[in-house]
């Protein structure tokens, strides 16, 4: 057993303050000594924790991950309660939403009260206030009472975001499509705002889908991969990292070929590292990797 603090969006923020950019993170842990660790881990990595709460009563949740030997996971969770399903809405610094350039959340935030509600405000103060929104489904099936709750609140989660980062299990699941084309056009046609959609497709590579054209990037395969724990996230942050520097707009074949490229080659170093949060690339290492591979 190894104590590896992580979480979906936290390792999304850890990768983008590794390349530079001030990141805050909003959640609730438990007044505990796990508590303690993540808003440690935090710290030390340099993400904000002024939107980060403790809850004197409940416990931190608990993450176990079993790795098989092709580096895929399997998640067990001790959460029923755990802190972060208590944060309220009250309890949201919106100011920190306010000035943020990306508002980035995904569907665990939105599984059970009260932090449901605390979502739905966290995402109509982004959206008032003109901010960028970004959403990674990161499906945990154990998490919800059942699939059709999951997909009931990952829908509400789509029509609320301008960009969204789908993984192929995901999209298939969702719209019942095995082919990805497909499938994202049953997504736009349900939620014709999204601007841009991002298909992480493992050992296939990635894909990037504005209307009317697409581009499809090879992976950069590790033969020391150990585990691909925050490979989704590190490929999520190398997007934001490419939209913070050019804006979201509409991107030519070679720009969205570029940063496919970044975010492949960023997830494909952190699959030979255990954990993610604290063991992200840097940009140097990232582009090191891809002039090593061209």
């Amino acid at each position: 057993m190894e104590a590896n603090p992580g979480g979906a969006p936290c390792n999304v923020l850890a990768m983008l303050t590794k390349l530079g950019y001030q990141t805050a993170f909003i959640g609730k842990v438990g007044d505990d000594m796990f508590g303690k660790q993540l808003a440690d881990a935090l710290c030390e990595v340099g993400i904000g924790t002024d939107g980060l709460v403790y809850d004197k009563k409940i416990h931190t949740t608990l993450a176990f991950v079993h790795t098989f030997p092709d580096g895929d996971r399997d998640f067990s969770f001790y959460r029923n309660p755990g802190a972060d399903m208590m944060l309220s809405e009250d309890e949201i610094d919106e100011e920190l939403i306010r000035n943020a350039e990306i508002f980035h959340f995904g569907s665990l935030s939105m599984t059970a009260e009260p932090v449901k509600n605390a979502t739905i405000k966290a995402l109509k103060t982004a959206k008032e206030a003109g901010v960028t929104i970004s959403f990674d489904p990161n499906l945990r099936e154990p998490l919800w009472d059942s699939l059709d709750d999951a997909k009931r609140e990952i829908s509400f989660g789509m029509s609320r975001c301008d960009i969204l980062k789908i993984s192929d299990n995901e999209i298939t699941w969702f719209t019942g499509k095995v082919d990805f084309d497909e499938g994202v056009a049953a997504l736009w046609e349900m939620y014709p705002d999204i601007k841009m959609i991002l298909v992480s497709m493992g050992r296939d590579g990635s894909r990037c889908y504005q209307k009317g054209r697409s581009v499809t990037v090879k992976p950069f395969l590790q033969e020391k991969t150990i585990e691909t724990t925050g490979a989704g996230d590190t490929f999520c942050a190398g997007v934001l990292h490419y939209v913070l520097k050019q804006g979201l707009r509409d991107y030519s074949e070679d720009e969205m070929k570029d940063m496919l490229t970044f975010a492949n080659a960023a997830a494909s170093i952190i699959t030979t590292r255990k954990g993610a949060l604290r063991v992200m690339p840097s940009k140097e290492e990232v582009e090191a990797l891809i002039s090593e591979r061209k």
